[in-house]
């Protein structure tokens, strides 16, 4: 009964955000990386004034669908949102092609290339370049942790069901708040590797907030993942990720 409740709230809370969704606009877009030009896609708000910007970061498997619809929905929420194409247009469609692609993306290069997506955004005249977060999903997640480790100027930092980093080094590095969101059942990040990370972050004195979902996996946001998507926690997710993006960034 309970998780009925729970869930018509969830519910009611998803209608009454539709109803004050911004109006948005999209585009592809491309912008220089080093010597490099790569493409990302944008969605910004309509609306006039400087809006809070995000960069997002997809998952394994590229720049899909999914990953540009929540770059939608932070616009409708306000946000001048980009999704930076880490993959130069290659997208996966099985497990094994998305892990190729990973781990042959270069950690050098992820970062720069979310550094100019970072940067495109604030030569945009209605984003507000000291008001700029970044936000990912699995691999998407590592790189968005890496982005708050090397840029000294990003406001906001979300990781979901993302490797954590254990090397104090790196964890001294972050200077922007972070929200870590996990599944108990996630076998890719156990729970001791989360509280270790929550540990060292507190020890290093970082704002830290984690969130992990009772039997949720990894993945468990993603509509697409039938076996493991779980709606009512997926929906508390984004929720609590808005949260914290306006409490930093707006």
């Amino acid at each position: 009964m309970r998780q009925i409740i729970a869930l018509a709230a969830l519910s009611l809370l998803a209608i009454a955000a539709n109803a004050y969704a911004l109006t948005i606009k999209v585009q592809d877009v491309t912008f220089p990386s080093g010597t490099e030009t790569i493409g990302g896609y944008l969605a910004v708000p309509e609306s006039a004034g400087k809006h809070p910007g995000i960069v997002v970061i997809h998952e394994d498997w590229g720049l899909t669908d999914w990953v540009k619809a929540q770059t939608r929905r932070l616009a409708e929420h306000g946000y001048a949102a980009i999704a930076v194409d880490l993959y130069r247009g290659k997208v996966a469609y099985d497990p094994e092609y998305a892990y190729d692609l990973m781990v042959s993306t270069p950690p050098e290069r992820a970062l720069r290339d979310m550094e100019a997506a970072l940067h495109f955004l604030t030569t945009l005249p209605n984003v507000n370049k000291e008001k700029i977060g970044s936000i990912g999903w699995s691999a998407g997640g590592k790189w968005s942790l890496l982005l708050a480790e090397n840029d000294l100027f990003l406001a906001a930092c979300v990781i979901n069901y993302a490797p954590l980093p254990a090397d104090p080094a790196e964890i001294r590095n972050i200077r922007a708040p972070v929200l870590a969101i996990f599944g108990s059942e996630d076998r890719s990040t156990p729970p001791s590797d989360i509280e270790a990370f929550e540990n060292a972050m507190q020890s290093a004195q970082k704002s830290i907030e984690v969130k992990v979902y009772p039997g949720a996996s990894h993945a468990f946001e993603n509509s697409g993942n039938t076996l493991g998507y779980r709606e009512g926690a997926a929906e508390d997710a984004w929720q609590r990720t808005l949260t914290f993006l306006d409490e930093h960034l707006k």
